[in-house]
C-alpha cells in the first residue's frame, strides 16, 4: 500500500489521521495508552480489525512506560491501560478480543519481571498487526472465488486497509480478485453520517487503480433493480454465534435491498470478529455517537439548530440476509450455528 493505517516504532504508535481524508494525508504520533485510546474513540483510527491492532500497541504502550516501575504499579498500568482503552469502542469485538489476549501474553511472561514483560509484549503487538495483514489476504483469496470473472460489488462503509492493518477485509476480497485478473467494478456507497464510503473506500481505491463510482446511500436499490450491481460484500465489527452481523449503520438495508433483488450478500469477517459467546444481534452493544456528526459535515451545520437527533453507529443484519461470511480459515454459509464453530480455530 502507499500509505500505513498504523505503525509501531520505538515507543511511538503512529496513525493516519482518517478524519481529514481525502483533503489531508497526516499522521499522528502516540507515546502512552491514553492518547491511543483518544484515537480510537474519536475516530482518528476505526475498522474493527485496525482497532485491535491499535488496542495491542496501545497495551505495549502502557507495558513500556511502565517497565521502570515496581511489580505492583507496572500490574496496576496495565489493568488501567486496558480500563481505558476497553471504554472507547463497545461494538468492536476485536478490541476486547486484543486487550485480553496482550493481558493473558502478559501473564504468562509474568515471572520474568516488567522490563521482560514490556519487550516482549512489543513483539507480541507487532505479531497481532503482522497476522492481521496476513489474515486479509487469506480472506481476500478465498472471497474472490465467490466472484465473477466481470462484476460489478456494491460496497458499505470502509472495509479496506485504512479498516485494518493493510489489504482490507471486503475491500481485500476485491484486491485479490483484482490481483487474480477478474475485472471488477466497484460502487461505494457515501455511507453518511461519517462518510466512510465517499471519502475513504473511494480514496483508497484510487490509489490502487480500481474502477470504483460513488453514490449516495439511497441509490443502492435503483442500482440493484437495474441490474447494475453483481454482489454486495462488507465488513462486520461483530457477527454473532447465530450468524447475525453488526456492522456499520445502514449496512441492514443494503442487505434487504440485496435479499429483495436476488443480489448475494457477502461479509467479510477475521475471525478475530467472530462472537461465539454473543448468542445473537439482540445481544450485541450497539454504540451511540454525537449528534454532531449528523448534523454537521465538515464543521458546517446542515440541520437545525437543537433538533433532535439518534446517531447508532451500528445496525444488526439478521443471517437470514447474509449469502455467506467469508473468514480467512474458509467460507461459511448456512446454518451458521454450525459453519461458524468450523471456521474458529481457537
Amino acid at each position: 500500500m502507499s500509505f500505513r493505517t498504523i505503525d509501531y516504532s520505538r515507543g511511538v504508535v503512529r496513525m493516519i489521521d482518517q478524519r481529514l481524508l481525502p483533503d489531508r494525508e497526516i499522521y499522528n504520533k502516540y507515546r502512552d495508552p491514553r492518547g491511543v485510546a483518544k484515537a480510537i474513540k474519536t475516530m482518528v483510527i476505526r475498522g474493527a480489525p485496525a482497532i485491535g491492532v491499535a488496542a495491542a500497541y496501545g497495551m505495549a504502550l502502557a507495558a513500556r512506560n511502565a517497565s521502570r516501575l515496581s511489580e505492583g504499579k507496572f500490574w496496576a498500568a496495565l489493568e488501567q491501560a486496558r480500563t481505558v482503552l476497553a471504554s472507547t469502542r463497545p461494538t468492536a469485538v476485536n478490541l476486547f478480543w486484543a486487550l485480553e489476549r496482550m493481558m493473558n501474553f502478559a501473564r504468562l511472561h509474568a515471572d520474568e519481571g516488567p522490563r521482560k514483560i514490556a519487550a516482549a509484549m512489543e513483539k507480541e503487538a507487532r505479531a497481532v498487526h503482522h497476522e492481521d495483514v496476513e489474515v486479509c489476504k487469506r480472506m481476500g483469496r478465498h472471497g474472490a472465488k465467490l466472484l465473477p470473472k466481470k462484476c460489478t460489488v456494491l460496497t458499505h462503509c470502509n472495509a479496506g486497509a485504512l479498516a485494518t492493518a493493510d489489504y482490507g477485509t471486503a475491500l481485500g476480497v476485491i484486491r485479490a480478485a483484482v490481483e487474480e485478473g477478474k475485472d471488477v467494478k466497484v460502487f461505494a456507497d457515501e455511507t453518511r453520517p461519517f462518510l466512510q464510503g465517499a471519502r475513504l473506500t473511494t480514496w483508497e481505491l484510487m490509489k490502487d487503480g480500481i474502477d470504483v463510482t460513488l453514490i449516495t446511500d439511497n441509490m443502492a436499490g435503483y442500482f440493484m433493480h437495474k441490474g447494475t450491481i453483481d454482489a454486495a460484500i462488507v465488513g462486520t465489527d461483530r457477527t454473532m454465534a447465530n450468524g447475525d452481523v453488526a456492522n456499520k449503520i445502514g449496512t441492514y438495508s443494503v442487505a434487504v435491498l440485496a435479499k429483495e433483488n436476488g443480489v448475494p450478500f457477502y461479509v467479510a469477517a477475521p475471525t478475530s470478529t467472530i462472537d461465539l459467546d454473543c448468542p445473537s444481534g439482540d445481544y450485541c452493544p450497539i454504540e451511540e455517537r454525537d449528534p454532531y456528526e449528523v448534523t454537521h459535515i465538515k464543521g458546517k451545520r446542515i440541520a437545525p439548530e437543537g433538533v433532535k437527533v439518534a446517531n447508532p453507529a451500528f445496525d444488526v443484519t439478521p443471517a437470514k440476509y447474509v449469502t455467506a461470511i467469508i473468514t480467512e480459515n474458509g467460507v461459511a454459509k448456512p446454518p451458521y450455528r454450525t459453519s461458524l464453530k468450523k471456521v474458529v480455530k481457537r
